[in-house]
């Protein structure tokens, strides 16, 4: 979780602070009706993603393992999962990733040494990019779509064909993989016949199914998919906001 806050009266001291958890992207933007600057909160792809129907294999996998047991499963994927992602876009910057780096997780602020899994996944991008030869454009940045935001992981190009790519350290690729790329194609800031140009693909890192240890698989736009998620998405979670409240700027006790 953390936290937005802007002035709202500087006479009084009193500050509006929204607290913001990774379900919500935020920007600064300016209020058509009063010209004042306000933040703007959108939900994020893979929140929305949520909300499209996972398939039997899921929930074949949930009941083998139980409520609590799956959560801590996926929360412990995600962390893997964020640790790898910031060490590749380190070697994407040109950066050595040693052995005993340190990277924090979407939970956990702290910086934490990569486990040897971890490691292993950024060592098969390394063998992916020594075979792929990709010539990187973008990595690690935020796009915002009509209602959506989300980071997309790379873009680069192959063979002369321009590719959107997002890193996976899971042995599966779920339909909602395949709508979150999707997503994010869609709300480049580019024009639509170079929006066209880009193919979707994603790239499984520490794959335990096949000697070279990563995965490639191209993916079609299903952004029709994605649309009828968002309205899932809005059906079941209308009214939800981030929190917000005011707090005074600072506190002092009147002691006499």
């Amino acid at each position: 979780m953390h936290k937005e806050i802007r002035t709202v009266d500087k006479e009084k001291g009193i500050l509006q602070v929204t607290t913001v958890s990774e379900r919500w992207y935020v920007r600064d933007m300016v209020d058509p009706e009063t010209g004042l600057p306000k933040y703007e909160f959108v939900p994020s792809v893979t929140w929305i993603c949520e909300h499209y129907p996972k398939g039997i294999a899921y929930h074949k996998w949930l009941a083998s393992k139980g409520w609590d047991e799956a959560e801590a499963i996926k929360n412990s994927a995600g962390d893997k999962g964020s640790r790898v992602h910031y060490a590749i876009r380190d070697l994407i910057e040109g950066k050595t990733v040693a052995i005993d780096a340190k990277y924090k997780s979407s939970s956990n602020e702290e910086p934490k040494e990569l486990s040897l899994e971890e490691y292993e996944c950024v060592m098969s991008f390394a063998d992916w990019f020594k075979e792929t030869k990709p010539e990187f454009a973008d990595c690690e940045f935020t796009v915002f779509g009509e209602g959506y935001a989300g980071t997309v992981d790379l873009l680069c190009s192959i063979g002369g064909e321009k590719f959107l790519v997002d890193f996976k350290t899971s042995q599966s690729i779920w339909p909602s993989h395949r709508l979150q790329v999707s997503a994010y194609k869609h709300a480049l800031d580019l024009e639509e016949s170079e929006r066209e140009k880009i193919n979707l693909a994603i790239l499984q890192v520490g794959y335990r199914l096949n000697k070279k240890c990563f995965k490639w698989t191209e993916v079609e736009d299903q952004f029709n998919l994605f649309l009828a998620a968002k309205e899932i998405w809005k059906n079941e979670q209308a009214g939800v906001y981030p929190s917000q409240k005011d707090y005074p700027l600072q506190i002092k006790l009147d002691i006499k």
